[in-house]
C-alpha cells in the first residue's frame, strides 16, 4: 500500500485547464480552501466546476477560472448569496447549470456507480426543467409507470475535498456534524485529492477518531489519489470541531473587491496566506476600542 501524501502544489499540478472539477463541502462549511488557493496560483482556467457552492466558487469565478458551473446554490451560509459568484453571474462571466440539491446528489451517485443517469422525483413540476431544457424524463418500466427526471451523471475529472483527519494511504475521517457528500465526489472522480487538518498514522485509533462513530470514517483509500496535510486549510470556512467559520474574515472577503483581496491575501503560498490572516487579526484587534 502506497504513501499518497503530497503538497498542495503537487495536487493542483496534476490538474489541467478544461477539466471538470468537483469541490466538496457545503456552502461555507469544510471547503478545501488551501487547495483552491493553490489552484488560484496556477494558470489553470476554463474549468467546469461542480460544487455545492461557497467561497470556492466565489474565488474561482472572480478570478475568471470557471467556464461552466454546475450547482444547487452558491452561499456563504451566514451571507445568503455568495457575492463574488453573484457579480460573475450578473456580468455573464460563466455558464450556469442550476439543479435541485437532491438532483445534484443523484448526479454524483450516478457517476460514482458508473451509470449514465439516475431517476429522481426532485425537479418535477418546478422551473428546474424550464431552465435546463436539456434534461429528460424517463418512465418506469413497471406497473406504476411513474415519470421521473433522468438526472445525468456528474462525472468528474478530479475532485478536491477536505477532511478533519486522513492517513497516508488516503483514508479520511470527518469529525463534524455532516459528511457533505465528500465520499461521492471522490467516487465520481477519475482522481481525488484530499486535504486534511491533521495527518495521522492510524486513522482508526488516533485521537479523537477512536471516540467517533464508525460511519465518520468516510473516505476509502481506493477512491483517493493524493493526501495533503493543511492545518487550518478550510479557513475561512468551518471545519468543526477543529475550528468554526471565521465570520469576521468572511465578512471582509464578502465586502472587499476581489483584486484587493487577492493582492493582500493570495499573492504568496499557503503559509503567506495564514500569516496575512494573522496580521489582519492583529490590526483589527489594535483598532478595536
Amino acid at each position: 500500500m502506497s504513501d499518497k501524501t503530497m503538497s498542495a502544489e503537487d495536487a493542483v499540478g496534476r490538474l489541467e485547464s478544461g477539466m471538470t472539477l468537483g469541490i466538496g463541502g457545503w456552502g461555507s462549511r469544510r471547503k478545501p480552501m488551501a487547495l483552491v488557493r493553490a489552484l488560484l496560483r496556477t494558470e489553470i482556467t476554463d474549468l467546469t466546476v461542480v460544487s455545492y457552492g461557497g467561497p470556492d466558487v466565489g474565488l474561482l469565478a472572480a478570478a475568471g477560472r470557471i467556464r461552466k458551473l454546475v450547482t444547487a446554490f452558491a452561499t456563504l451560509d451566514s451571507i445568503p448569496l455568495e457575492p463574488h459568484y453573484r457579480a460573475a453571474r450578473e456580468r455573464g462571466a460563466l455558464e450556469l447549470v442550476e439543479v435541485d440539491e437532491a438532483m445534484f446528489m443523484w448526479g454524483l451517485h450516478a457517476a460514482a456507480n458508473r451509470l449514465s443517469f439516475m431517476p429522481v422525483r426532485a425537479g418535477l413540476g418546478s422551473d428546474v426543467m424550464r431552465v435546463n431544457p436539456a434534461l429528460r424524463t424517463v418512465t418506469s418500466p413497471y406497473e406504476d409507470a411513474e415519470t421521473f427526471v433522468a438526472m445525468p451523471a456528474l462525472r468528474l475529472d478530479a475532485a478536491l475535498v477536505h477532511m478533519n483527519r486522513a492517513d497516508r494511504l488516503g483514508n479520511g475521517r470527518y469529525l463534524g456534524p455532516d459528511p457533505y457528500f465528500d465520499d461521492l465526489f471522490c467516487e465520481a472522480a477519475e482522481a481525488a485529492y484530499v486535504s486534511c487538518e491533521q495527518l495521522v498514522e492510524n486513522i482508526g485509533t488516533a485521537e479523537p477518531a477512536k471516540e467517533a462513530a464508525p460511519q465518520t470514517l468516510l473516505l476509502k483509500r481506493s477512491s483517493v489519489t493524493g493526501v495533503v496535510e493543511t492545518p487550518n486549510g478550510a479557513h475561512f470556512t468551518s471545519c468543526a470541531p477543529d475550528h468554526g467559520r471565521d465570520e469576521a474574515f468572511q465578512k471582509l472577503y464578502a465586502t472587499t473587491p476581489y483584486e484587493e483581496f487577492a493582492e493582500r491575501f493570495l499573492g504568496g503560498d499557503e503559509q503567506d496566506y495564514q500569516r496575512a490572516v494573522q496580521d489582519w487579526r492583529g490590526e483589527r484587534k489594535e483598532q478595536s476600542p
